[in-house]
């Protein structure tokens, strides 16, 4: 069975997990540091602060801009539901305007439009791995003093063009802060595990701060536990102060080693992923019933991660339903996913928030008929092949 996605892993891999597993720290060590510090410099971002996953880096980034109780934040409904609950988390409500047609990323009309003054962030998720329009996206928000959160879990290493210059994704102004995603279905993998960058010194020290139990063990924070005997005066080596509630959002020096390890293939990766998609966009062109990817415009095209070939099939004109068509690629051994339910349609959403089937017709049209075909680098060339020869022949 060919999967939807799979992570690659090799030797080199292995062999950096080893190490690190030989080595005299497990958790807590320096492999944390060097991926971090690895890890801006690819992106261009001045902090980067690791975490278990990207969920835990989403809730940071509501934190530390001070997103709460009384405040909105606007996503994407096209996005898996952490993009959202990240929101919920911290007591604001989250909320969704719907996506451009073309892109399935979140369109700025809308958002202009559906603008509610008690929004304090958006977060602008980078759909398959291509930005959506970063700079429009701030304009509206930065105009109403909102907080901009580039998710770009789907979008590691990718980026875009504007203005006539190259930016990547977590490394342009138009965000102030953006996550990243380390699952071992996207770009590059740590098993679990995800980033949060900024360029904002305040905001990397919250983060670094809440990730670990809201600690610190820096005598130039410390601000004492209030007794007035030499004991508790006393600030030796072991000591360290709990000054705020914070999380055990750590991950260990063994997922950094891989991290590590992987940083350096990420542009091969990064590139098949392309080859493999150019293969299914020229080999789909001609099938009425199937819409392939579309981009915001030529020159970003060069630029797109791709962690997702995402299709819009018509159904109705195969005399299919979606999950017959699934299971017709199944037989023949081809996997696929259908990527994203829209969040606002969850029953959670619909519930507590009051969400319903028409707050987002673009996002629910695509719902529809959306269906993701397997990407990933180490597909053979005999996998693509099959992939396309089964989806060609769904029909018959």
């Amino acid at each position: 069975m060919i999967p939807y996605g799979k992570q690659t892993i090799d030797d080199d891999d292995i062999a950096a997990v080893v190490a690190a597993l030989k080595s005299d720290f497990l958790t807590c060590g320096p492999e944390i540091e060097a991926f971090e510090q690895e890890f801006a410099a690819l992106v261009g971002a001045k902090h980067a602060v690791v975490v278990c996953n990207a969920t835990a880096a989403l809730h940071l980034a509501m934190l530390v801009a001070e997103v709460g109780k009384g405040d909105r934040v606007v996503t994407s409904p096209n996005t898996f539901v952490s993009s959202a609950n990240c929101a919920a988390f911290v007591g604001a409500t989250p909320d969704f305007c719907d996506i451009d047609a073309e892109t399935y990323n979140l369109c700025p009309k809308a958002l202009a439009n559906g603008w509610k003054k008690d929004t304090k962030a958006v977060v602008a998720v980078a759909y398959a791995g291509q930005s959506p329009d970063m700079p429009a996206i701030a304009e509206v928000a930065r105009s109403h003093g909102a907080v901009v959160i580039e998710d770009g879990c789907h979008g590691t290493g990718g980026g875009f063009s504007v203005y006539g210059k190259d930016y990547k994704i977590g490394g342009h102004p138009w965000a102030d802060i953006t996550t990243f995603s380390f699952h071992p279905v996207k770009t590059m993998t740590t098993g679990e595990g995800g980033m949060l960058v900024t360029d904002s010194d305040e905001y990397a020290r919250r983060a670094r701060h809440l990730r670990g139990h809201g600690i610190t063990r820096e005598a130039e924070e410390f601000i004492g536990l209030g007794g007035d005997t030499t004991e508790l005066q006393e600030q030796g080596g072991w000591y360290y102060e709990m000054q705020s509630l914070g999380y055990n959002y750590r991950i260990t020096d063994l997922q950094c080693a891989l991290g590590r390890s992987q940083l350096k293939k990420l542009p091969s990766f990064i590139e098949r992923r392309r080859a493999i998609v150019a293969q299914y966009n020229a080999a789909f062109a001609d099938l009425a019933w199937l819409q392939t990817p579309q981009t915001l415009n030529a020159e970003n095209a060069a630029h797109i991660s791709w962690h997702l070939y995402s299709v819009q099939i018509d159904f109705k004109a195969l005399g299919l339903s979606r999950s017959e068509a699934m299971q017709r690629l199944r037989d023949q051994g081809v996997g696929s996913q259908v990527l994203y339910i829209p969040v606002h349609l969850q029953p959670y959403y619909r519930k507590e928030f009051g969400y319903s089937v028409g707050k987002c017709p673009n996002a629910e049209n695509y719902y529809e008929q959306a269906l993701s075909l397997p990407l990933f680098p180490k597909m053979s060339d005999d996998d693509v092949d099959t992939v396309i020869r089964n989806v060609q022949k769904i029909a018959q």
